[in-house]
C-alpha cells in the first residue's frame, strides 16, 4: 500500500466516443490480453491507494458502468466539450476533498504504477504545484520551454505553427495538480481556439503566468504514452502488454520456446518449471500448476491444469475444465466444463464435454461424450479406472461405474455396473463374393478379364466320399410308417421283356440287387 503525505484522487477521462475505432464497443472495454483498456490506468491508478477515484464517461455508458460497477464513482459528461470540460464535470464527485488530483485517460492502458509513483515523489521533493508527464513521442500536446528550460505553455497540434510542430517534446496529458490550483486555473479557461473546446492544458499556461511551480517529469519508456484511438494502436497496445505479461512469467520460472508467438492473458497464473511451446494462446482466469506441459498450438479458456499435466499439440481446453495432476490431453482432444482425476488419460480425436472422470479413466482414440441432445446439455459420470474403448459414444445422462470398461465402438446409453464390459454394436457379418458382383459406378455388370473369358472352366475336383456311414437321423412314427408303404410297392415284379425268340442266359449282374431301402 503506497503511503503519501498529501492525499490523492485520481480523475480518469473516459467520455471519448472512440469514433475512429469504428464500433459500437465503447473504446474503453475494447480488450487487451482478456481485460478491457479501462481496467489498465484503473489498476495503475489503485496501486496509489487513492482517497478518490473517479471515472468520467459519455452519454450512453452504461456498460462501462455495469462492468466496472463498485471500483470507481463514475460522473457524465453530457456534451464532449473537450478535456477541461471533462474534468469541471467530475468537480461535485470530488467535493470536500483537499490534495493532489492525478488525472488519466481510459485509452492510455500502457502506464506503469511505477511511472505514477515516480509523479508523486517528484511533486513531493520539489515542491511542485503542477507536474506534468512529458514523452519524445508522436501526440497532439506540444510542450513549450523558457529560456530557462522550464516549462512555459502547452499547444495543440491543432493550433500550433509549423515551427512548433518540430518540437518533440509532447504533452502525454497526464498531470498531478494541486487541488486549489486545478480549479482556480480552470473556471478561467475559455474555449477560444480552432474546436472551440475548453483545453485542459491551458492551465500550464496560466499557471506559470501566475508564478506557480511547474515541472515535468519525463517517462523512460516512451510506449507507455501510447494513446489508442484506432484499431492499429490497439493491436500495438495489446502487443506490448502481451510482451510485458511473458517477461514477468519467465522471469518467474515459466519456459516459453517463442515469447512472440504466445499469447497469455492478464489474469493467467502459471507455476514454475511449466513449458509452453510456440502457438498457444491461454486466456481468462486459467491456473496451471508446475511442471505443466503444453504442446504446439493449444487453446486454454478459464480452466485449471494442476502439477504435472500434459496437453496438445492442438488442444482445445474450453472454459471450467479442472484437470488433476498428471492429466494427459492428446492431440486435436477438446474438453469443455468438466472435471478429470489424477491420471487421466485423453487421447487423441475425443471429446469430453459435461463429465464428471475418476482418477486414472483412460478415453481411447475418438471417443466422444455426447452431452447434448438437441435442447438440453446433460451431464455424465465416469468412475476411478474406468476404460472407454476407441471410437466410442457415451450418451448422456449416463453413469460408468469404478473399473468398468466400454468395448470398442460402441454406443452406451445405459448405466455400466462396476467391473462390467459394455458392448453395444451391432454384429459382425461377412458376405462372401460381394465385392465380385458388386456392379461399378455406371451401373453396368462388371466384366470378366479377358484371360478368364478365353480360358476353360476348371472342373472343381469331386469330394471323396468318406469311408464313415452317415449318421442316421432319429424317425418319427410317421415317417417309419410311410416308409413301408414305399418299400412294399417297389417289391413289386416288372412284366418281363419281350422274348427275341432267343434263350436268354441269367447272370449275376442281371439279378435283382437286394433292397437296400429296408
Amino acid at each position: 500500500m503506497a503511503v503519501h503525505s498529501v492525499q490523492i484522487a485520481v480523475l480518469v477521462l473516459a467520455a471519448g466516443q472512440g469514433t475512429r475505432m469504428r464500433s459500437k464497443t465503447a473504446k474503453v472495454l475494447h480488450r487487451i490480453a482478456g481485460r478491457p483498456m479501462l481496467s489498465y490506468p484503473l489498476a495503475a491508478a489503485e496501486a496509489l491507494d487513492p482517497d478518490r477515484l473517479v471515472v468520467v464517461v459519455g452519454p450512453g455508458a452504461g456498460e462501462v458502468r455495469e462492468e466496472f460497477g463498485g471500483r470507481a464513482t463514475f460522473v457524465d459528461q453530457l456534451e464532449q466539450k473537450g478535456t477541461g470540460h471533462a474534468v469541471l464535470s467530475a468537480r461535485k464527485a470530488l467535493s470536500g476533498f483537499s490534495g493532489d488530483v492525478l488525472i488519466l485517460y481510459g485509452d492510455t492502458p500502457l502506464l506503469r504504477p511505477e511511472t505514477l509513483l515516480r509523479m508523486v515523489d517528484f511533486k513531493e521533493k520539489r515542491r511542485a504545484e503542477l507536474v506534468v508527464l512529458t514523452a519524445p513521442i508522436d501526440v497532439p500536446g506540444i510542450v513549450m520551454r523558457d529560456e530557462h528550460g522550464g516549462v512555459a505553455r502547452i499547444v495543440e497540434a491543432t493550433d500550433a505553427t509549423p515551427e512548433e510542430l518540430t518540437i518533440e517534446e509532447r504533452n502525454t496529458g497526464v498531470y498531478l495538480v494541486s487541488w486549489d490550483l486545478l480549479w482556480s486555473t480552470l473556471a478561467r479557461v475559455g474555449n477560444d481556439n480552432a474546436q472551440g473546446e475548453t483545453y485542459l492544458t491551458t492551465i500550464v499556461e496560466m499557471a506559470v503566468a501566475e508564478g506557480h511551480r511547474v515541472e515535468a517529469v519525463t517517462l523512460d519508456d516512451a510506449s507507455e504514452a501510447l494513446g489508442v484511438n484506432t484499431r492499429v494502436e490497439l493491436a500495438i497496445a495489446a502487443e506490448a502488454v502481451r510482451k510485458r505479461i511473458n517477461e514477468r512469467h519467465m522471469r518467474e520460472g515459466v519456459t516459453l520456446v517463442d515469447p512472440a508467438n504466445t499469447y497469455i492473458d492478464a489474469a493467467v497464473e502459471i507455476g514454475p518449471d511449466t513449458l509452453i511451446e510456440p502457438g498457444c494462446v491461454i486466456q481468462g482466469e486459467s491456473k496451471l500448476g508446475e511442471g505443466v506441459h503444453i504442446k504446439p498450438n493449444c487453446h486454454i479458456e478459464s480452466s485449471v491444469l494442476s502439477d504435472g499435466t500434459v496437453i496438445g499439440p492442438s488442444a482445445h481446453l474450453r472454459p471450467d475444465c479442472v484437470l488433476g495432476r498428471n492429466v494427459r490431453i492428446g492431440n486435436f482432444v477438446e474438453v469443455k466444463n468438466s472435471n478429470l482425476g489424477d491420471g487421466c488419460k485423453v487421447d487423441h480425436l475425443s471429446y469430453v464435454g459435461d463429465a464428471d472422470v475418476g482418477e486414472g479413466v483412460s478415453f481411447g482414440c475418438g471417443s466422444i461424450v455426447v452431452n447434448y441432445d438437441g435442447i438440453a446439455k446433460h451431464r455424465t459420470t465416469v468412475g476411478d479406472r474406468a476404460f472407454v474403448g476407441c471410437n466410442s459414444n457415451l450418451i448422456a445422462p449416463v453413469t460408468l461405474e469404478p473399473d468398468s470398461f466400454v468395448a470398442a465402438g460402441s454406443t452406451v446409453t445405459h448405466d455400466v455396473p462396476e467391473q462390467s464390459l459394455a458392448v453395444a454394436r451391432a454384429r459382425q457379418r461377412n458376405v462372401e463374393g460381394w465385392v465380385a458382383r458388386r456392379p461399378p459406378k455406371g451401373g453396368a455388370p462388371k466384366p470378366a478379364p479377358a484371360d478368364e473369358r478365353s480360358a476353360p472352366k476348371k472342373r472343381t475336383p469331386a469330394k471323396k466320399k468318406s469311408s464313415r456311414a452317415p449318421s442316421r437321423k432319429k424317425r418319427t412314427p410317421a415317417e417309419k410308417r410311410k416308409s413301408k408303404t414305399s418299400s412294399r410297392s417297389k417289391t413289386t415284379k416288372k412284366s418281363p421283356p419281350k422274348s427275341s425268340g432267343k434263350r436268354s442266359v441269367k447272370t449275376s449282374a442281371s439279378r435283382r440287387a437286394p433292397n437296400r431301402g429296408r
